[in-house]
């Protein structure tokens, strides 16, 4: 059993006892959380897809750490202008635990 729920913007397939990363959520480090933005459901053959969301469906999550991604470089030039920019950014995230699917 799997489902698709989307949060901070993006969209993830998930499955009881996966971690993922996801962007960064204001709960506490072993808190429960709960992700009701549930797009799609899948269990074997049977198929259940929102419009745009599946109604009472909901996703129990805990969460395991949270922390800072790597490091991604920014690098701007003009040829030939004497231009050069360096710059760089790290973006926060929350590591989660699926407890549950519910329909």
């Amino acid at each position: 059993m799997y489902a698709v729920v989307k949060t901070g913007g993006k969209q993830y397939k998930v499955a009881v006892g996966e971690k993922l990363k996801v962007e960064q959520i204001p709960a506490d480090v072993d808190s429960q959380i709960v992700l009701e933005e549930v797009l799609m459901i899948a269990d074997g053959e049977q198929v259940v897809v929102g419009t745009p969301r599946v109604a009472g469906a909901t996703v129990k999550a805990t969460v395991v750490a949270h922390g800072r991604g790597e490091k991604v470089r920014i690098f701007k030039m003009r040829r030939r202008k004497h231009y050069q920019k360096h710059q760089g950014h790290r973006q926060n995230y929350t590591e989660i635990r699926i407890d549950e699917i519910s329909k």
